[in-house]
């Protein structure tokens, strides 16, 4: 049987609602310039509705989105995203990780994380958390996504993340009770886990950490969005074997931009271990009229 999943992110939800003067008192102050004079031109028309209803034509028996459903953080923005994530399919269906953009400032990313819930459920137990109730594990056919938080609160012109040691010890025991089930282990995080795949003002902090966590217990794919670009990289795992790491272009950007025009990954799971087949296919919006398109396809196991 052959597990479809697919992979969006950086939606960063238009229209904004409607900002009070006293929510501007902020960090939001910089991202509510930054929208009006740039991201609003490229990310408020309907790029990702034509992209959603592409992504749900594929069928897919999952789907992974790897968070930035926000652009400030605003309460509105928060539950806009959660009615948004039911839209997408049931929860049981969906996984999401938050963004940088998700915790923009202090007390957002618990009140996401409270609004979202039902996307990050968990089938793993007795496993240290952290405070947000990251890692979590769901077991769905051959595969296991697992979900790691990086995104934190940071200050202006900052959209740094933070891998912990505490997610690391969470991440080594859900990766490893995954091996022993024979699953497909699926990574979920915002920031790429990479060297030199972000800006040094983006970068991801525990780079070092998450990479030896994959290296000790392996885990067949890693999934995150963040740079708004279609990256594909590797860092080793257990052993000669390689994991590869793949990003996304963000869910609302239109064509013609200065990015990557908006896009969804279309992974193709089957086998077993030792002998594991994964395809993926990159649906991208193409052309003035945003027709979507395959735009990569490529064999990543078998």
């Amino acid at each position: 049987m052959t597990f479809r999943l697919a992979h969006i992110s950086d939606a960063h939800l238009a229209p904004l609602p409607p900002v009070r003067r006293r929510e501007l008192f902020s960090k939001r102050i910089t991202g509510y310039i930054n929208w009006k004079r740039n991201r609003a031109r490229h990310m408020a028309g309907d790029a990702l509705d034509r992209l959603v209803a592409a992504m749900k034509g594929s069928a897919p028996d999952h789907v992974a989105v790897t968070g930035d459903l926000t652009n400030l953080a605003l309460d509105a923005e928060i539950a806009n995203a959660a009615a948004w994530l039911r839209g997408l399919g049931d929860p049981a269906a969906v996984s999401v990780v938050p963004g940088n953009h998700d915790a923009y400032v202090p007390g957002a990313l618990a009140r996401a994380v409270a609004a979202w819930h039902a996307n990050m459920t968990s089938d793993a137990a007795a496993i240290p958390l952290t405070r947000h109730g990251f890692p979590f594990l769901r077991e769905r056919g051959p595969a296991a996504i697992i979900g790691v938080n990086s995104a934190v609160a940071t200050g202006p012109f900052m959209a740094s993340g933070v891998f912990t040691r505490r997610q690391a010890d969470g991440l080594s025991q859900v990766l490893e009770d995954a091996r022993q089930k024979g699953l497909f282990r699926v990574v979920l995080i915002h920031h790429p886990p990479v060297r030199r795949a972000a800006a040094a003002h983006k970068r991801l902090y525990g780079i070092g950490l998450f990479q030896e966590t994959i290296r000790k217990h392996g885990a067949e794919l890693v999934l995150h969005g963040h740079t708004h670009l279609a990256q594909r990289n590797e860092i080793p795992g257990p052993g000669d074997l390689a994991v590869p790491v793949i990003g996304v272009p963000a869910a609302g950007e239109e064509p013609g931009g200065r990015r990557p025009a908006a896009a969804f990954n279309l992974f193709a799971i089957a086998g077993e271990p030792g002998r594991w087949q994964c395809s993926l296919e990159a649906h991208s919006l193409t052309g003035r009229t945003g027709t979507v398109a395959v735009t990569d396809r490529r064999v990543l196991y078998g």
